[in-house]
């Protein structure tokens, strides 16, 4: 029982340092941004990290304002600062998956609907909001009083959530 107890603590403190607030907070140097895994071709001349600072240079003076406002196509996070929109990216849901922006995005063409991975991580945005939001804080009995899930919850750094764990001892 106390192995049970200490899992849920160490996961519920990984979930808390994993929300969005937490994590668009700090300044985006402090993450690796290396990418582990992807699955797909991954254009050779594709540099992530020379493609978010473009980004980052070209939104210089806005980084305040509204991503919706100064991005393209923004749909599922309206409101978020710009200058944060890029962080969650690189870690909310590039890092959590094991991909770079070439999974859901077109370089040069952000904006671009041309590959369905984007609205699937829309989707699976609104899921954990909603589990967040309201599933989580229906469940009784739960320890945390703010309990949250997020993309690393199930995907820990995979494309396809995790299914295969393997037991513990």
């Amino acid at each position: 029982m106390r192995k049970r107890w200490q899992w849920i603590s160490v996961a519920a403190a990984i979930a808390a340092f994993c929300t969005l607030g937490f994590v668009t907070a700090l300044p985006v140097s402090m993450f690796d941004t290396s990418v582990v895994a992807q699955t797909g071709p991954t254009p050779q001349s594709f540099d992530q990290a020379a493609a978010l600072a473009a980004l980052r240079e070209s939104i210089k003076g806005k980084e305040q304002e509204p991503a919706e406002k100064v991005y393209k196509n923004v749909q599922s996070l309206k409101g978020i600062p710009a200058g944060r929109l890029l962080g969650i990216m690189q870690m909310g849901f590039s890092r959590s998956l094991g991909v770079d922006c070439t999974h859901c995005h077109t370089p040069g063409k952000w904006e671009a609907e041309d590959k369905t991975q984007k609205q699937t991580a829309r989707d699976m945005w609104a899921m954990v909001q909603q589990l967040n939001g309201t599933t989580l804080k229906n469940i009784k009995n739960l320890k945390s009083p703010n309990p949250t899930v997020n993309c690393t919850t199930c995907h820990r750094g995979e494309v396809k959530p995790a299914t295969n764990l393997t037991p513990r001892s």
